[in-house]
């Protein structure tokens, strides 16, 4: 999506997966300090690489920040977010999956917490998740 521009800022597409475990819960992960929106909550997921589908950005990241392996048959698309920032804007799909091998562990410096969905509001996330929750609690 290089080159793409929405009211003149930079399109930027990015992925994100609730992942639910057998209680109902979501794993939230806190972005570490040096990051932007450096400790607010979000769902795990990342940016969307050339040549790559969200779904494929899905799989690669879970590995990647939570040493989660999963498949793309195992992500069901629920909504997503479309979000202006300052300086960008933010297209987010929220894929939701149930289906996942391992143990989610930090590995890149953030902290994870399973949350029910009604309880996620207590946790800062930032204004392009927030609006989310309402479909997680209304799934789950």
């Amino acid at each position: 999506m290089s080159g793409v521009t929405i009211a003149g800022k930079r399109l930027l597409l990015v992925a994100a997966c609730a992942l639910v475990d057998a209680d109902g819960r979501v794993l939230l992960a806190q972005r570490p300090e040096g990051k932007q929106l450096a400790g607010l909550w979000e769902f795990p997921g990342g940016k969307v690489e050339p040549g790559e589908t969200p779904e494929q950005c899905i799989i690669r990241e879970l590995h990647e920040e939570i040493g989660i392996e999963t498949d793309i048959p195992c992500l069901a698309p629920l909504t997503f977010a479309s979000h202006s920032y300052d300086d960008f804007h933010l297209l987010m799909p929220l894929f939701v999956c149930r289906r996942f091998r391992g143990i989610a562990q930090p590995r890149e410096g953030q902290a994870l917490k399973w949350v029910r969905p009604k309880q996620m509001r207590d946790y800062p996330m930032p204004p392009a998740d927030a609006p989310l929750i309402p479909f997680l609690i209304d799934l789950l």
